[in-house]
């Protein structure tokens, strides 16, 4: 019975499951095609009782694991074949109750939710990231890009939609450890204040700004971004809007708007769905991401359409953080025997669980990033993308026209 349930909620693809007493039991049909190795008696029972958070929960026990392919081909085949059931009546209740007491981030739970993940052993990021240390999607602008590549590709497409000059006051939201502010500081001629909750990326991040010179330029606090004070010519917020959590989406607006200059400018990057509005995946809730929610455009636009700004311009970036995240895992794996001894072998089961299972969702799921930029004013942002685009020595005469017109 439980296997026939399974199969109905496959379309177009199948899973071959080689059960500990030898047996072979299909669900699905056709391709794509992924073999599973259960090495626990009644695992897969255990797993269908809640297999959104257990399926990744039993691969960290070591439960199953993939037989004769990857770990990413059993994903294709889930996040291109699998129809969960869908969530009904007192259920449905009780999963939008259990999401939206787990996004409620007040300022102690947000410091502890991002503690949680990036004050991990400083050591891990640095194996599987690029130099810059950027923890967020890259911009593969042209093919064949090395990740370095890529993502100083994407800071700089961040860096023209902020419109900057010379001189200007710009606040980084979720400043990670350091290299968007820096970026600002060094190609820009920026002064930029960064703000984190990680004590860990608080350090590192004041270490580099001294090591490269920027340190009178650029400045970190260890602060809420709600507890801020200031006036600021732009605000960037790369990756973070996705952990502020629903029940904080209009405080969110509400604050970027009250740190903007009436000629400000804001660009927010955020992971985000393409579908409608659903719920949190509870095994990224409590062992990645804590707090965190992946908002769908509908749920951002309406909150900003409650504060004093307006949106200038809308980018959805497709594919381009699946290639990212098959940067990470590439470096992760070359160390993963490091991490092993150091960790464990259930951490980096549940590391390459996400790494993997978020590529898969970027590549075949309904994940994208998207760019929000926002203004107070309509004419505070060149008329066209030309901006974006443009040969370094044309840009600032179009960035000259634009501020001359507002």
């Amino acid at each position: 019975m439980l296997l026939k349930l399974l199969s109905r909620r496959f379309h177009n693809g199948c899973l071959r499951l080689h059960m500990p007493n030898g047996q072979v039991q299909t669900v699905g049909s056709g391709e794509p095609s992924a073999d599973v190795q259960f090495n626990r008696k009644g695992a897969l029972r255990w797993i269908m009782m809640h297999p959104e958070f257990r399926f990744g929960e039993a691969y960290m026990n070591g439960d199953w694991e993939p037989l004769d392919c990857s770990l990413l081909d059993v994903f294709q085949v889930v996040f291109t074949s699998y129809e969960g059931a869908p969530s009904r009546g007192f259920q449905a209740v009780v999963k939008r109750l259990w999401s939206s007491a787990h996004e409620m981030n007040s300022a102690v739970r947000s410091k502890r939710n991002v503690s949680r993940h990036y004050d991990l052993d400083g050591r891990l990021f640095k194996n599987f990231l690029d130099e810059d240390m950027q923890y967020s999607c890259a911009y593969f602008s042209h093919p064949d890009m090395s990740l370095e590549e890529a993502q100083t590709a994407k800071r700089e497409h961040i860096a023209r939609k902020l419109v900057l000059s010379p001189g200007e006051e710009v606040l980084d939201i979720g400043c990670g450890w350091g290299g968007m502010a820096l970026h600002l500081a060094r190609e820009y001629g920026a002064k930029v204040t960064g703000l984190t909750l990680s004590e860990e990326q608080y350090n590192i991040a004041r270490q580099r700004a001294r090591d490269a010179g920027l340190d009178k330029q650029v400045q970190f606090q260890l602060q809420d971004y709600r507890q801020h004070q200031g006036s600021y010519d732009a605000v960037v917020s790369v990756g973070m809007f996705e952990h502020v959590g629903r029940p904080q989406y209009q405080v969110y607006f509400d604050t970027v708007a009250r740190l903007l200059k009436p000629d400000g400018r804001s660009l927010i990057h955020s992971i985000g769905r393409t579908g409608p509005p659903g719920s949190a995946n509870p095994w990224i809730q409590k062992y990645i991401f804590p707090g965190g929610y992946i908002p769908s455009l509908s749920e951002a636009s309406a909150r900003i359409e409650r504060c004093a700004l307006g949106l200038t311009d809308v980018e959805v970036l497709r594919i381009h953080y699946a290639e990212t995240l098959a940067s990470w895992n590439e470096r992760f794996q070359k160390t993963r025997s490091q991490f092993a001894g150091e960790l464990g072998e259930r951490f980096c089961r549940m590391w390459e669980f996400y790494l993997l299972s978020c590529q898969a969702g970027f590549r075949w799921g309904s994940l994208v990033v998207f760019h929000l930029q926002l203004a107070h004013r309509n004419n505070t942002i060149p008329m066209t993308r030309d901006y974006l685009y443009l040969p370094d020595a044309q840009v600032a005469d179009t960035m000259a026209d634009a501020r001359q017109a507002s």
